[in-house]
């Protein structure tokens, strides 16, 4: 898939939510990611074609593919929020550029930063 920013939230959103919750609703996912209903629906139907997430009607589930690839988006903001902070920005605003910087990094870039990490 090429890296989409938006299918990528709403992938990290379906995640963290269900590790929150036993059943992911579109309209937790559509808070979460701050937009409405008709979105995550069509974001939802992208997603299905994909093969990242399936569908009982009511719930939302990622499938393996979409829970590994979810967790991989994860892993990198949590990484770069990590690497953030240690460079001494503030949490709201580590937490913030992570979000936008966790889809756009290169993986050779990325790598480099968790294995300066590890180092630290």
């Amino acid at each position: 898939m090429k890296r989409n920013k938006s299918l990528e939230d709403y992938l990290e959103s379906i995640l963290l939510l269900s590790r929150e919750n036993e059943f992911v609703h579109r309209v937790d996912v559509a808070r979460s990611v701050g937009v409405s209903q008709p979105a995550v629906q069509k974001a939802v139907k992208i997603l299905q074609n994909r093969g990242f997430v399936e569908c009982d009607g009511l719930h939302i589930y990622l499938t393996s593919t979409g829970e590994n690839y979810a967790c991989k988006i994860y892993e990198r903001h949590c990484t770069l929020k990590n690497f953030l902070q240690f460079l001494g920005v503030n949490g709201e605003d580590a937490e913030r550029d992570a979000c936008e910087i966790e889809h756009v990094i290169s993986e050779t870039t990325f790598d480099k930063i968790k294995l300066f990490l590890a180092d630290k």
